[in-house]
This record gives structure tokens, sequence and C-alpha cells, in this order.
């Protein structure tokens, strides 16, 4: 099709209509609005007041196009689309990145992974340098984020390697506070704010996650998480193996339990590693986070992938739909 003469803008389901105009170029059009691309949540009568500034010459140079983004952008008011149009100059990597965009901006609940996520490191790893086993559990931790072994495995290799002691991770957590990635504190107030409940799914410990969760302003009945099993002296001796996350698929079965009890009508997981990727389904939406360690297998499978908090929190603050609570 000759894009200098004519242009087909499918608005609706059913509802297509042709433009005719003498533009050289369409690239002025906010992203993921051109030719034969499907914009959600519009109008025809949007249609026609588009068709009417082509006919009547209102949009007549570069200088005019201003105009048309304003007429497409409330077209697609609130919708993935528009919110995506809304990031001008910016370009985004994932298989469905509208669709997340939307599915963050409505959530009724967000789960987010805690290791190199939430914080900017693995907290196993960080317990294991503290006791001088740090190489060998990393090595371990590695193949599990990257889905090269199986979760339960992985962790029960990583536990028999350190077996800590309660003491060990209270000295720990002293001496190595863990560190939040940047921005993760703006995006869960912008949440807690809207009335979006925030959750942590973790593969990580309970014991030394609990503290982050009160650092953000999270119940520590919203952590799902593992368990170290201590005797009376604070020793070691094992894990509980019936929490959801001790096991491979544990997140999708920890997301979909949480969507079950409350009712939440759309979920969000974000994540760094291939147990959050395999939390869509049930989640609505994943969103990769690369602002720590980049894992090409997580990459390619989600929805939308991100290097650092700051497009999320504007979905947030500016699309984000208020709960009523």
């Amino acid at each position: 099709m000759n894009t200098s003469a004519f242009a087909t803008f499918r608005l609706t389901r059913g509802v297509t209509t042709s433009i005719s105009h003498p533009f050289s170029s369409f690239a002025f059009l906010p992203r993921n609005i051109h030719s034969d691309t499907s914009v959600s949540a519009t109008t025809t009568s949007t249609v026609s007041s588009i068709q009417n500034h082509f006919l009547m010459g209102k949009v007549r140079e570069n200088k005019d196009v201003s105009a048309m983004k304003r007429l497409l952008s409330t077209a697609a008011m609130s919708s993935g689309e528009s919110i995506l149009a809304s990031f001008t100059n910016k370009s985004f990597e994932g298989t469905a990145i509208s669709s997340a965009m939307e599915a963050l901006a409505k959530a009724d609940a967000v789960c987010f992974d805690v290791d190199s996520t939430v914080i900017q490191e693995e907290g196993i790893d960080v317990l294991a340098d503290s006791l001088g086993k740090g190489k060998e559990v990393a090595e371990w931790t590695k193949k599990a984020m990257e889905g090269n072994t199986k979760f339960e495995d992985a962790l029960a290799a990583r536990l028999a390697i350190i077996e800590p002691s309660r003491q060990a991770i209270e000295k720990c957590l002293l001496e190595n506070p863990l560190q939040l990635s940047p921005g993760i504190d703006t995006l869960i107030e912008a949440l807690n704010e809207r009335g979006t409940d925030v959750y942590l799914v973790s593969g990580g410990f309970r014991i030394m996650i609990e503290p982050l969760a009160k650092d953000l302003c999270i119940s520590k009945h919203n952590i799902v998480a593992n368990t170290i099993l201590f005797d009376e002296s604070g020793n070691y001796t094992g894990f509980d193996k019936n929490e959801p996350t001790s096991a491979d698929m544990g997140k999708p079965k920890a997301v979909q339990q949480i969507k079950d009890q409350f009712g939440y009508e759309t979920i969000v997981m974000v994540g760094d590693g291939a147990t959050d990727a395999q939390a869509k389904p049930p989640a609505d939406a994943f969103v990769g986070f690369g602002g720590v360690a980049v894992r090409d297998a997580v990459r390619n499978k989600a929805c939308w992938y991100v290097y650092d908090f700051e497009d999320m929190i504007t979905v947030v603050k500016q699309f984000g739909k208020k709960r009523s609570l």
C-alpha cells in the first residue's frame, strides 16, 4: 500500500475508515497507531473527526500534527495503545507491551520478585558470602534463575551447602543490609497510594524478606516466600517444603492462590528470573526486570521488559485508576 496517498485506520472491531491525504509519511503518528493497527476504546465519532481534519485541510504541515496526536490520543484514552503512545521518542522491549502497560494501569494487585528485582542482589548469595560459601552457592543460583535446573533442587542444594543458623542470618543482615533497587520504593509507594495491593512472591527466605517488607510498607501477610526451619537453639534443620515457592512452578501456584483468595481481576507479576516468567498465566501480564541481571530467556518471554522502574512509575501515577477501598 502506498502510504503517501492513502492510509487505513482500523479503530474499532468491524469499523474501518479510509482517509485520503497526500502525506509523504505517517511517521508522526504515535507508536503502535499506524496502518491496519487496531486501537481499542475508540468511537466512530472520532473516526469522523480525524477524517474531517484531513478533508478540510486542517492538518497541512508537520507543525500541525500535534492536533492529530491529540485526536488519536483521545480516541484511545486509557487503552494500552494510548499509554504506549504517550511515551514519545522511546523504544520498548516485550511481546505485548501495550497490554502489559494497560494491565499495570488497572491492576488490582502487583506481585514482585525480591532477589535481583526489589533488591540489587540475590539474598541467598549474600548470606553464602558471609559464611564463606559464596562461589559454590552462586553457581546454583545462576542455574535456578536461568531455568537450567528445577528450583527445588537448587534450593535444597544451596541450603545444604550453607546450613544457616538463625544467628548467622541475623548477623548477615546486620553487617550486610540488603540494598533496594533504585526506584522500587517510589513504585511501591505509588501503588499503595492508589489502593493496589502489593505482594512479595519470592524463592528467597521469609526471615530475610520481612524487614524489607516493613521498610516498604508491605504487610508480612503479603509475603509468599520460603521458611527456614530451626531447632530450639537456632540451628538449621531444613526448610518448609509446603511453601508454594519452594518448588518449580511455585510462583504461578502462589499467584493463583492470591488471585483466588481475594478475587482480583487483574494481577501483574514483576521479576528477573525464569520462575517469575512462569507466573503468566495466571498473572495477566509479566514485566521482566533487567536492572540487576539480564537473562535472555526471561527477556524473550516478558510482555514488557524494563531496565529500571521509571516508566512503570509513570504508568501507575499518570494512568492508574484508584481502587475504592
